[in-house]
């Protein structure tokens, strides 16, 4: 049985760890209003511009643009992975990735011979990289702000891949919030955008394009993509900080559980020691 000493040492530092864990409790619950106002903010925008790429794609019937164009046979993909920088948020990045990982066999198995991978965030960047995956751009310390203008570049390298044939899809998987308790890890396909991506309307629509229907589309569907992508970040973002909330919130509790345990166990031994002190007296006392 270790010494009283040795008990009140291990409560010390298991109460120093939970002062931490607490302290990040109370830091990821701020964090995590902001991330979810954020991504609040953000559907909006990624709904008027789903509507307004659904209703120009399918307006002009005479140009169509390579990101509608579904291949005969896919065999070269491209994946944007969307994880955290930091790590003490449970499972969410474990998820996440496991679903990556399953999904590569998968088409592995089914003879796709080339897999590209863009990775958003450090967590998914050093996974791909000890996978031995084929990492072609990335991103990281996006910080608690994302910004469209730091992820353009990587994704852009997705873009230019599909538009010049290279690749056949193109996927993202991500973390989607769906309440502070509840994080739901999914892959999406990006490219070629689909009637169910874009939500066709039954409304047919007639515009004025300048300069041309080409030059706008082609814009706009590059916007609506970059949107997407922006739209995935925050999601993630805002599952991070619910899954730490929610993380260092169980591991206060186990703390506070194992001081218990600790405290009870330390004064078992206390009692011990005081009965076999008074033992010895009344020994002593009796042999005198």
């Amino acid at each position: 049985m270790p010494s009283g000493k040795e008990i009140r040492t291990k409560i010390k530092s298991v109460q120093n760890t939970r002062k931490i864990t607490k302290a990040m409790e109370m830091v990821a619950a701020s964090k995590m209003r902001k991330a979810q106002e954020r991504m609040k903010a953000a559907r909006p925008y990624g709904e008027k511009i789903r509507r307004l790429a659904a209703n120009l794609s399918h307006a002009n019937s005479e140009y169509k643009h390579p990101f509608l164009k579904k291949a005969d046979e896919i065999r070269r993909v491209g994946l944007v992975v969307v994880t955290t920088d930091k790590g003490l948020c449970g499972g969410l990045n474990t998820n996440v990735l496991r679903i990556c990982l399953n999904q590569m066999k998968e088409w592995e198995g089914k003879g796709v011979g080339d897999i590209r991978v863009t990775a958003i965030g450090s967590k998914g960047l050093g996974f791909m990289q000890r996978l031995g995956a084929r990492v072609v751009s990335n991103v990281t310390h996006l910080g608690d702000t994302p910004h469209l203008e730091k992820m353009i570049g990587p994704v852009k390298v997705m873009l230019d891949a599909f538009h010049a044939g290279e690749l056949d899809a193109v996927y993202v998987a991500y973390t989607r919030f769906l309440n502070t308790m509840k994080q739901e890890p999914v892959m999406e396909q990006l490219l070629p955008l689909s009637g169910e991506q874009l939500r066709q309307t039954e409304h047919g629509w007639d515009y004025i394009y300048e300069p041309d229907a080409r030059a706008v589309i082609d814009e706009l569907l590059v916007r609506y993509v970059e949107a997407l992508v922006y739209q995935s970040v925050t999601e993630n973002m805002a599952s991070e900080q619910s899954a730490r909330m929610v993380a260092m919130k169980a591991a206060s509790d186990n703390a506070g559980t194992v001081i218990n345990e600790l405290q009870l166990v330390y004064n078992k031994t206390r009692q011990a020691a005081i009965t076999k002190e008074i033992s010895e007296i009344v020994a002593g006392a009796a042999a005198v």
